[in-house]
């Protein structure tokens, strides 16, 4: 399992040009689950992601998560995490995981999150969405769960 982890003034999520999700300061998740994923990779990415020492104090350290500064999220499915370019010019999906399992991995993550106590709104899953941010830093990390 992949993330995109970006720390946001505010960020907000439309389908079919209605809002479905809009914060102020926290994260934009954006979530890829692989072929042979489980339930413990989302796990491990919840608790990786809310436990995340990204925020700054008043003397401009990073030492706060996203509970600690009051923050909230935004998760977005994004299957083109896993796209491959390595050859020809088309990306390719194969490591994508399906979408009806993916679907389920994803309801995992999400729930795990909200289980850790951060604030959380989300991307419609298989939509076509518009996300838009305001990426505060740039500050962006890459996740990946540990390979079993």
């Amino acid at each position: 399992m992949k993330a995109v982890v970006q720390r946001v003034s505010h960020a907000s999520v439309k389908v079919k040009g209605e809002t479905v999700a809009a914060i102020g300061r926290g994260v934009l998740i954006l979530i890829g689950i692989g072929k042979g994923d489980t339930e413990k990779d989302a796990e491990y990415l919840a608790r990786k992601i809310s436990d995340l020492r990204i925020f700054e104090d008043k003397r401009g350290r990073i030492h706060y998560d996203i509970r600690g500064i009051g923050g909230e999220a935004i998760a977005v499915s994004q299957f083109t995490l896993y796209g491959d370019c390595r050859k020809g010019r088309r990306p390719s999906f194969t490591e994508a995981e399906t979408p009806q399992r993916a679907r389920a991995l994803y309801r995992h993550f999400v729930t795990s999150l909200i289980k850790a106590g951060v604030p959380l709104q989300e991307g419609i899953f298989q939509e076509l969405m518009e996300v838009t941010l305001v990426n505060d830093g740039p500050f962006t990390i890459l996740l990946e769960s540990p390979s079993d």
